[in-house]
């Protein structure tokens, strides 16, 4: 499975964007996807995730209300759009793929994007 973000930049408080992520290869073996940010100096953090069944979503509380994912599984996409962005959403945007098989997940990654948020 390979993963391409794009849609990072830079943009002011306030403002939005919307992230894609493009997957390609074996999509049909994943079960679960998401978006993972990480700051300079700081640990990679869940943003919002999505489980392939059924659509389900969860989010991290300092971006529930802001954010949305959702994914297009026609064009194999994930997306992760970004509103009332703040200076603390500044980071590289990862989207990660995961294939569960019992408790273990297999992992895929994508090189990641940067969202930088002036104020």
């Amino acid at each position: 499975v390979q993963l391409v973000e794009s849609g990072g930049g830079l943009v002011q408080a306030g403002g939005s964007l919307r992230l894609s992520c493009a997957a390609s290869g074996s999509t049909f073996i994943i079960n679960t996807m998401g978006w993972y940010r990480q700051a300079p100096g700081k640990q990679r953090e869940l943003v919002a995730g999505i489980i392939s069944a059924g659509g389900s979503t969860n989010y991290a509380d300092s971006v529930k209300g802001r954010f949305t994912i959702s994914r297009d599984n026609a064009k194999n996409t994930l997306y992760l759009q970004m509103s009332s962005l703040k200076p603390e959403d500044t980071a590289v945007y990862y989207c990660k793929a995961s294939r569960w098989v019992g408790v273990n997940s297999y992992d895929y990654w994508g090189q990641g994007t940067q969202v930088t948020v002036s104020s």
